[in-house]
C-alpha cells in the first residue's frame, strides 16, 4: 500500500483522527509520504497511539487538539498544522458521531444540534478554513466522510446523524461546484457498516450479524478499506474526480 499513492511533500490534515476511520486514514496517508495533523477532541490517548504508529515507521505527524464545531478553534488547529508543516494540500473531514440513538420523538433541539454541528457544520468550517490558501495556490484536495445513512436514511434512530451526513453528500458537490475552477477537487466517501468503535458504541452484536446478512461480500468492512479509497481520492491518481460520493459499504447499497 504504501507505494501505491505517492503523497511525499503533501500535508494533510485529518480531523477525528483518533480512532476508527480517521486513525486508519492518517496512518495510510503518512505511508504514503504526507506529513499528517492528527486531530482529536477527547481522545488523546487515540491520537498519540497514531502518532507513535507513523513516526514509528518512519512518517511525520503532529497532534493537535480542537473541537472541530467552533470556528476559533479550527482555525487554531489549521495555523498550527501550516506552522509546523506548511500550506495544506489534504484535508479529511472525518470528525462526527451519532451521539446516541433517539426515535422522533425523543429528539431534543439540543441534540440535534450537536448532532448536525458536529457532521456538518464541522466540515464547512474546516473547509471554509483551508480553502483559501487552496485557492490561491491552485490546488488541494478535500475529502468528507459522510455515510451510507446519508444514502437510506440510517437505522432507527438515527434520523439527525443521516440528515447531517446526507447534508454532507449535498455540501460536498456545492462545493466542488466552487472549488473547482481553482484547481481544488472535493469528493466523499460514503462507508457502510465497518468495523469501528462507532458500531461498538452504537450497534449491538446481533443488529452487526444482520447487517453482515445484508451485505452481498458477507462481512463487514474494516477502516483500512475506507482510508485507501480515502487516500486515493487525496491522490492525483484521482486528478479528474469532482464531486464525487464513492460508496464503500460491499455492495449492501448500490446507487
Amino acid at each position: 500500500m504504501s507505494d501505491s499513492f505517492d503523497l511525499k511533500g503533501k500535508v494533510a490534515l485529518v480531523t477525528g483522527a483518533s480512532s476508527g476511520i480517521g486513525r486508519a486514514t492518517a496512518e495510510t496517508l503518512a505511508a504514503n509520504g504526507a506529513r499528517v495533523a492528527i486531530n482529536f477532541h477527547r481522545n488523546q490517548a487515540g491520537a498519540e497511539a497514531a502518532h507513535a504508529q507513523i513516526t514509528g515507521a518512519g512518517g511525520s505527524a503532529i497532534v493537535v487538539q480542537a473541537d472541530v464545531t467552533r470556528a476559533g478553534e479550527v482555525q487554531s488547529l489549521v495555523e498550527q498544522t501550516v506552522n509546523q508543516f506548511g500550506p495544506i494540500d489534504i484535508l479529511v473531514n472525518n470528525a462526527g458521531s451519532l451521539v446516541e440513538r433517539l426515535k422522533i420523538l425523543e429528539l431534543t433541539e439540543e441534540r440535534w444540534d450537536e448532532v448536525i454541528d458536529l457532521n456538518l457544520k464541522s466540515a464547512f468550517l474546516c473547509c471554509q478554513a483551508v480553502a483559501g490558501s487552496m485557492m490561491a495556490r491552485q490546488t488541494g484536495a478535500i475529502v468528507n466522510v459522510a455515510s451510507i445513512a446519508g444514502r437510506n436514511g440510517g437505522a432507527l434512530g438515527s434520523i439527525h446523524y443521516s440528515t447531517a451526513k446526507g447534508g454532507v453528500i449535498t455540501f460536498t458537490k456545492g462545493l466542488a461546484k466552487e472549488l473547482g475552477p481553482f484547481g481544488v477537487r472535493v469528493n466523499a466517501v460514503s462507508p457502510g457498516v465497518i468495523d469501528t468503535p462507532y458500531h461498538e458504541q452504537f450497534s449491538s452484536p446481533e443488529m452487526m450479524k444482520t447487517y453482515a446478512g445484508m451485505i452481498p461480500l458477507g462481512r463487514i468492512g474494516t477502516p483500512s478499506e475506507v482510508a485507501k479509497v480515502i487516500c486515493f481520492l487525496a491522490s492525483d491518481s484521482a486528478s479528474y474526480l469532482a464531486g464525487e460520493t464513492i460508496e464503500i459499504n460491499g455492495g449492501m447499497f448500490m446507487d
